[in-house]
């Protein structure tokens, strides 16, 4: 007899949903946890992150007052004071996940777990036995093996900094090098970010890369593409950050944002006959069911879409075909994502070289840019355009790709999601009526 129908391997986004699930389904559930409930997203991913987003934008919003008449006032923010404020909110939600957890039966056990064979787990002095078993340990970021790398700080360092640095040098230009770029850049610091690529956010639409870097470069955020960074050293209180063309920047902090790797090195995984692949990524099939018929993966630890609502998506999909009887897949094609830079960026489908590999000459494209109302008082060259761009296929102008860049972005286009998943057509969005004035309107008179 086992200890528990169903255990599962990290608390954060898809462990939690998999255990509140199957425990509604009348499952005895154990979660283990090595760090905080929550798991990255709400310790130090997206939520603390956005928290920041917000932060940052009273300063972004600041000159445009004045050319709605407001008068001038001097404003400084309180670092310590608002990261406080932030940890004491994240620890808030971690309460209140760990209270549900109880509300529902759910045991939560600390420590790090180590298989010991198919169906055993050990957590300290523990073994515990379960009939079936998730694995949702999620990913950290990763260092490039550069000498000096121990110098530098992740993206989780960034949740621990007592001061805005004076100057902050990033070395990656994904998603997360270009919004701390941006969130940084807010707050007073001077940015410098660099890539090995001539344009950053690698795997997103042209467009939408071309135009998201610019309007970084246009708040006075320098990048540096084609680039590789070779060394850091210390330099009394600063660091000095060596690139291969020969050009050093000195900074009080050198952020790594290079890439992420699974957590899934000390969990002995071979002993309980799970296969992995190159990098850690547990290798799971549609329902995300690993070579040991009893164990599930999902989530970053997987080789799929490291999102927090698809690790969500995964892991009830994995209770409902384990005790709903509804075995089910997910369907990865039309997967919402934003980049909370400044300007922001959303997108969801197909990028326009993508449709175009896949589809060919059947592939049309239609891409506007607009001033906001919201700058049409503005003073100065305080502005920010909006970008918006459909991808469309043959005849008929199915739409297989829609990307945004510019305020509300990421909302816009998960309004935009669903009507995109079910197959609209170019011709619906112009049959539809637009609210005026708005951005959104935009999307329905795109010649």
């Amino acid at each position: 007899m086992t200890d528990y129908d169903f255990l599962i391997i990290g608390a954060g986004t898809g462990g939690m949903a998999a255990a509140k699930k199957a425990a509604n389904y009348g499952m005895k559930v154990a979660v283990i946890e090595r760090e905080k409930v929550g798991g990255t997203c709400l310790n130090r991913g997206c939520t603390p992150k956005k928290l920041m987003v917000y932060a940052a934008d009273f300063a972004l919003k600041e000159p445009l007052a004045g050319s709605y008449s407001w008068q001038k006032c001097d404003r400084t923010v309180d670092w310590n004071s608002l990261m406080n404020k932030i940890h004491n909110r994240l620890d808030a939600i971690s309460n209140s996940f760990k209270e549900t957890f109880a509300e529902k039966g759910i045991d939560l056990i600390y420590g790090d777990a180590k298989f010991t064979g198919s169906n055993t787990v050990k957590v300290k002095d523990r073994e515990i036995t379960a009939d079936k078993i998730l694995i949702a340990v999620g990913g950290h970021p990763i260092k490039p093996g550069l000498p000096g790398s121990d110098l530098a700080i992740t993206s989780r360092g960034m949740f621990q900094l007592d001061k805005i640095p004076n100057k902050l040098a990033i070395v990656g230009g994904g998603y997360i090098g270009v919004e701390f770029a941006s969130i940084m850049n807010a707050f007073g610091a001077e940015v410098v970010f660099m890539d090995t690529s001539e344009l950053i956010l690698s795997g997103f639409d042209q467009d939408l890369r071309t135009t998201v870097q610019q309007g970084l470069i246009d708040r006075g955020i320098e990048f540096i593409g084609e680039t590789t960074a070779e060394k850091i050293e210390q330099e009394e209180n600063q660091l000095k950050l060596y690139l291969d063309n020969d050009r050093t920047i000195v900074a009080d902090e050198v952020l790594l944002a290079t890439g992420r790797a699974p957590n899934t090195k000390s969990l002995d995984l071979d002993l309980a006959g799970v296969a992995t692949g190159d990098k850690g990524e547990i290798k799971v099939d549609e329902y995300c069911r690993t070579k040991n018929k009893d164990i599930y993966a999902v989530g970053d630890c997987i080789d799929r879409i490291p999102l927090t609502p698809v690790a969500k998506a995964e892991a009830e999909a994995v209770v409902e075909t384990l005790y709903g009887k509804k075995p089910i897949s997910i369907d990865y094609d039309f997967v919402p994502s934003a980049v909370f830079s400044r300007p922001e960026a959303a997108t969801i489908g197909l990028s326009e070289s993508s449709a175009r590999d896949k589809y060919g000459d059947r592939v049309k494209c239609y891409c506007d840019s607009t001033t906001p109302m919201l700058y049409s008082l503005a003073d100065d060259d305080t502005q920010e355009a909006v970008t918006i761009k459909l991808v469309v296929l043959g005849e008929e102008e199915k739409i297989v790709g829609v990307h945004m860049v510019g305020e509300h972005a990421a909302d816009m286009i998960q309004c935009l999601g669903v009507a995109i998943a079910q197959g609209i057509t170019k011709q619906d969005l112009d049959d539809s009526f637009g609210i005026h004035p708005t951005i959104g309107e935009e999307f329905m008179c795109m010649d």
